[in-house]
């Protein structure tokens, strides 16, 4: 059943050049808290789990729901939270989730049971959703155009070392206390950016339809047991059970498809695929976050298995990647403003898939620096692509669609990390001890993929409205 709509109407002051500088710096402060907290809680609680399992007096296989919910949670709502805030103000969305992430960290904390950290847990995730749904949105209306690229450089640094020291902070915590104090660390700060956020965020347009409650949840349960369905594949479940998770996911999509065949924002949005550097620019990213995921599950196994390291030594190696990220990702945003994201972008990934065949083709006793450099190769392309690319996907949406491209820009990197995980899963079911070289030379193929579509992006012409 076709759901009607008539053209969208803005309405509200659209700060289309960004924010005043004496206001930025503070609407930026409150921003990268917050995203920082939802990046970091993904490593905290990993960390935390032996901990929590111990505590509460439940099975490791138990246990991984701590983590599996928040990532349902947060992927499910993604999407319609992103459309809510073209709606509501993407600054509303952002503060409300930042509120839920907040309260839901206590809750976490002061949980007794592992029902009741599961339930604080999926309440953190749709809090993270909220964050992240309208994160890069918010960042299109804090900087003024010609310096987007650096603004979205600056929002992949927060990530990269969020994901970079998040072990580290979390080993630190624990050395000091019990594992409800990693939780608990986010009272405060999410308080302190709440406060800023509040005064500081850009007041954003808003659009004048109505909000398809139904569509939500349809795009909700579509986006949720496609993700779940992706991770029982990848934890061995039965085919009959992966194939009915996906196939009932893509009944759904194409349910919500139709019924929004002529919405002015539909929430899975077709009306941005049909852009073609937008559609091109978020298929790249899915390969790019593939290929994170695939090494970021495979290498630990590589360096332990294969190469006979230690848990000590296997951290050390794999803090080159994220740290070249972090390094390179305000350099390639600043570039972004300069050159375009197709090149760059295709650049990036040319680097990342030649840091993951050497990888793969690493001598049977390599040394120290031979690993190192080889991460670092991965980490500098990977680095130069982040940026570019985000700044490819918001600049190619129009900006009332700008909840919509910001909804795409998280969906696509979980959706990746997620995909890579389960095929590298898939690769040690199939390979046995060589199945993390088949990974990563999978990663090298993703990487190739992805930079020949990033390529293509030059030859295609830039949206018009």
């Amino acid at each position: 059943m076709s759901n009607r709509h008539h053209a969208s109407k803005i309405v509200g002051d659209d700060p289309a050049d960004g924010l005043p500088a004496s206001q930025r710096p503070w609407a930026i402060a409150a921003i990268f808290t917050a995203l920082s907290m939802a990046s970091l809680d993904v490593a905290i609680a990993n960390i935390a789990l032996p901990s929590i399992s111990n505590d509460l007096h439940v099975s490791p296989a138990e246990v991984v729901w701590v983590v599996n919910i928040y990532q349902i949670a947060l992927v499910a709502t993604l999407l319609p939270l992103g459309a809510l805030g073209e709606i509501v103000g993407h600054q509303r969305i952002y503060l409300g989730g930042l509120l839920l992430f907040t309260l839901a960290s206590v809750g976490c904390a002061l949980a007794w049971s592992l029902p009741t950290l599961v339930i604080a847990r999926a309440l953190q995730g749709l809090g993270a959703s909220g964050i992240m749904s309208v994160n890069t949105a918010l960042v299109r209306y804090v900087y003024p155009g010609k310096m987007l690229g650096r603004g979205l450089g600056h929002n992949a640094l927060v990530v990269g070392i969020s994901f970079t020291f998040g072990p580290t902070i979390a080993s630190a915590i624990l050395s000091l206390g019990s594992w409800p104090w990693l939780f608990a660390i986010n009272l405060p700060f999410g308080l302190i950016a709440i406060a800023i956020g509040m005064k500081m965020l850009p007041k954003t347009p808003r659009a004048e339809h109505a909000f398809d409650f139904l569509g939500a949840g349809l795009a909700a349960v579509c986006l949720g047991l496609f993700i779940t369905g992706i991770g029982s594949a990848a934890h061995g479940a039965t085919p009959a059970m992966v194939v009915a998770e996906l196939v009932g996911a893509l009944v759904l999509g194409i349910t919500l498809t139709r019924r929004q065949a002529d919405h002015p924002a539909p929430m899975l949005p077709i009306d941005l695929f049909r852009r073609g550097v937008f559609a091109l620019s978020a298929a790249t990213a899915v390969c790019s976050f593939s290929v994170q995921g695939l090494g970021f599950v495979s290498l630990p196994f590589y360096f332990e298995d294969v190469l006979q390291r230690s848990q000590v030594e296997t951290g050390f190696f794999m803090t080159p990647w994220p740290l070249a990220v972090t390094i390179m990702a305000p350099i390639a945003g600043r570039l972004s403003d300069r050159f375009p994201a197709g090149l760059l972008g295709g650049i990036g990934l040319v680097m990342l898939g030649t840091g993951m065949a050497l990888l793969a083709m690493l001598p049977e006793n390599p040394s120290i620096p031979n690993i190192v450099w080889r991460m670092l190769i991965c980490g500098i392309g990977f680095g130069f692509f982040q940026a570019p690319n985000m700044k490819a996907i918001m600049s190619s949406a129009p900006p009332h669609r700008s909840g919509g491209a910001s909804g795409i820009v998280a969906t696509a990197r979980l959706t990746g990390q997620t995909t890579g995980a389960a095929l590298a899963a898939l690769c040690f079911s199939l390979a046995g001890r060589d199945g993390a070289t088949l990974a990563l030379a999978l990663g090298a193929g993703f990487a190739a993929l992805g930079s020949v579509m990033s390529f293509l992006r030059l030859a295609v012409a830039p949206p018009r409205g």
